[in-house]
């Protein structure tokens, strides 16, 4: 009686599957759409908008959970980077100052000339009017003589005091705050295949699920089913895609089988990748150059250079000194020196960025971020890519799952408004749609 009953059932599915062939066979296609959509979505989420887009409060809109926690996202980032891989002395002391004199030095000589001319004729346009021009020509020359000397002084103190006036790690997050793609295409070029896996695997997976969803309807159809398959295939496509891309975190043989964390099998790749962007983006001479000059340790080092430039312009007036001093006043001759040093500080990273070619090469940074990011552990290795997913990743499998259900519900209203024959019809659009999907 059993055995017959259980025969019956199957002649009963199967015949069910055979009058609406096309509608069940349009359920994996409608599963696995319905899971590559969701994770597309779900990644787009984590980058775009880089603003807030809706009506706040938060609730009523949507930023990018990276942009939105771009603070964050780059000081996790950069633990990994500050002080494992590269530290401040590490970088300086790759600099010759000596070499950075030699290289600046033209835009140092024209920027002093420019300077004194502009100062004084904005302090004391009469008196240095009627200077003669070999005293105003001596005074300039006197100063450009001593510069490069002074800059390789001012190197020599910097270098010497990295840890006081420079702060790595404020620098890298200062950066990528202040630019939000930046942050997102440190994140998206480093795991631009994880990202492509999540979203093809979101098709694959979804297919599978919609293959038991077609069993299920087969031998028993209630309206639960197809909003709770749909459920389950947006929530369960990005939970394993995400598994799958950081677990496990080295390679784990299974009979014949060696899985690994697609992440760390690419992780000569990705440190590769990362470390070019980093290099290039980021730890920039000139980004570093403005960090010394305009960081948390600003005053430090204004205070650094105006020491120098004061003495050298005090050493190498000459007898023109006391005569400039006796006919401006000295508060005033004080005063046009102060106004001298900011220029010449707030001046310094246009100035100074003839030397990128040579200061890049010297850091190697690139080189060197990549041979220590391809040795490093898996712990620290995954902390590079990690936060993007780990931040509110609830709410991103949260919304897969909510898009899931709702197309499940479309697919019982079709089904209840089209009928079979229609739902066929529809089933072989969604099917061919599905298709073409597939192939892009």
């Amino acid at each position: 009686m059993e055995e017959a009953a259980g025969l019956g059932l199957l002649a009963k599915a199967w015949a069910n599957f055979r009058g609406d062939i096309w509608l069940y066979l349009s359920m994996p296609i409608t599963s696995g759409i319905v899971g590559y959509v969701t994770n597309v979505i779900a990644i787009k989420m984590m980058f775009y908008p880089l603003e807030f887009l809706g009506i706040k409060p938060p609730f009523l809109g949507w930023q990018g959970i990276i942009p939105r926690k771009a603070g964050k996202m780059a000081s996790i980032a950069c633990d990994t980077l500050v002080p494992r891989l590269i530290t401040e002395r590490e970088i300086f002391d790759r600099l010759d100052p000596d070499r950075v004199a030699e290289e600046i030095e033209r835009p140092i000589l024209a920027l002093v000339e420019n300077l004194m001319e502009e100062i004084m004729t904005e302090y004391q346009p009469t008196i240095w009017e009627t200077l003669p021009v070999a005293v105003r020509n001596l005074i300039i020359k006197r100063v450009q003589d001593d510069a490069p000397e002074v800059v390789a002084q001012v190197m020599n103190e910097i270098r010497n005091n990295i840890e006081t006036v420079f702060d790595l790690k404020d620098m890298v997050v200062t950066t990528l705050v202040r630019d939000k793609q930046l942050i997102n295409t440190v994140f998206q070029e480093t795991g631009k295949q994880e990202f492509k896996f999540i979203g093809n695997s979101g098709f694959y997976f979804g297919f599978a699920f919609g293959v038991l969803q077609m069993i299920g309807w087969t031998f028993y159809q209630a309206n639960w089913q197809l909003p709770l398959f749909g459920l389950l295939v947006g929530y369960a496509t990005n939970w394993i895609a995400l598994e799958m891309i950081f677990r496990p975190l080295t390679p784990l043989r299974i009979g014949p089988m060696m899985i690994h964390g697609l992440f760390f099998k690419r992780q000569k790749e990705i440190s590769r990748d990362y470390a070019r962007l980093i290099a290039d983006e980021i730890v920039t001479p000139s980004n570093i150059i403005e960090a010394v000059l305009k960081g948390p340790y600003a005053d430090r080092v204004f205070n650094m250079i105006a020491k120098h430039i004061k003495r050298t312009i005090d050493e190498q007036s000459g007898v023109a000194r006391p005569f400039v001093a006796w006919t401006v006043g000295t508060k005033r001759y004080v005063t046009m020196k102060e106004a001298a040093v900011s220029r010449i500080v707030a001046k310094l990273p246009e100035t100074v960025r003839s030397i990128d070619g040579y200061a890049k090469e010297a850091m190697d940074l690139g080189n060197t971020l990549a041979s220590r990011l391809e040795v490093l552990p898996a712990p620290e290795f995954e902390g590079m890519l990690r936060p993007a997913f780990k931040e509110d990743e609830w709410i991103l499998i949260a919304v897969g799952a909510a898009l899931g259900a709702l197309v499940g519900v479309g697919q019982v209203i079709a089904f209840k408004l089209l009928g079979s024959g229609a739902a066929s019809a529809a089933g072989q659009a969604v099917s061919a749609l599905a298709r073409t999907a597939g192939l892009a």
